[in-house]
């Protein structure tokens, strides 16, 4: 017999998942689509009365976004400048309708190679909560989401929390998507870029991360280093070479070639740099 479980404490879901095997609802947006036409066959642990999830908070070093926080709740929240790129982010998942119910986790918990939410979140060092009756873990989002669809999430947790370090969160960036068109559109190519000024004008921190060109969004570490240390200008991002996108793995669909998206990657890292860079100067000034 398939059971439906709505708890309204996490303590209770975590003792439902420790019992049996679930299928987690939460915004609901990935969850209904993949059904199609077919009928429920799995458990449903519905986690839409986890009101305390629903939050995000402040603790002296680091910011915690609740694993039930909305995509609307993410752009209406008085954030630091770092996280420009997550609430420009927040505004190409899907519709308003969507970005009202769709939450930040479900979006990392679903691991698609274009999921918008990851790039922006990887550039602020962004580390998932996992809690069982067995404890608390936190992952690196880059050791979370191991590919296509695919997590270190264990049965029996649950994220709770996307943890962002505060030394992560200053600066300022953006977060560029490229699609077939402006709204409602899964990106061909989208990269997400951080950056902080010393006093001398050049660039001291560079985090820079491109989505739906691997199995899993990537950090351009390479990139990062190179940049340390120069003054941000057009002339200067102009100068990225192709070996720094070497951790990316594009791939032949139908949005796009692996070739387009190699390139368009390229494009779209300069264009995301040039308006973190350009937030950092006017902050600056």
């Amino acid at each position: 017999m398939i059971r439906y479980a709505k708890p309204r404490a996490v303590d209770e879901a975590l003792q439902l998942l420790a019992e049996d095997q679930w299928q987690i609802l939460a915004g609901g947006t990935d969850f209904y689509p993949a059904l199609g036409s077919r009928p429920v066959r799995r458990n449903v642990l519905d986690l839409n009365g986890l009101e305390a999830l629903r939050d995000i908070t402040e603790t002296p070093d680091r910011f915690v976004i609740g694993a039930r926080t909305t995509w609307t709740d993410v752009l209406r929240h008085e954030l630091p400048a770092a996280f420009g790129a997550l609430k420009q982010a927040a505004r190409e998942v899907g519709s308003v309708q969507i970005q009202n119910v769709a939450t930040v986790a479900g979006n990392l918990c679903n691991a698609s190679p274009a999921a918008d939410g990851v790039p922006a979140l990887l550039i602020l060092d962004g580390e998932a909560e996992l809690r069982s009756l067995d404890g608390v873990r936190h992952l690196p989002l880059s050791a979370f989401i191991l590919g296509n669809r695919r997590t270190a999430l264990r049965p029996d947790e649950l994220m709770t929390a996307i943890r962002v370090p505060k030394r992560s969160a200053a600066g300022t960036s953006s977060f560029v998507k490229l699609g077939a068109r402006r709204y409602l559109v899964i990106s061909i190519a989208m990269a997400a870029a951080r950056v902080e000024l010393g006093a001398d004008g050049r660039l001291s921190k560079v985090a820079v991360a491109v989505g739906a060109c691997s199995a899993a969004a990537q950090r351009l570490t390479r990139l990062e280093r190179a940049l340390i240390g120069k003054f941000p200008s057009p002339s200067l991002f102009r100068e990225i070479e192709p070996d720094h996108f070497s951790a990316l793995t594009p791939i032949d669909d139908v949005r796009g070639s692996a070739e387009y998206r190699r390139a368009a990657a390229r494009e779209i890292v300069l264009r995301t740099l040039m308006a973190a860079a350009g937030g950092e100067r006017r902050d600056a000034a």
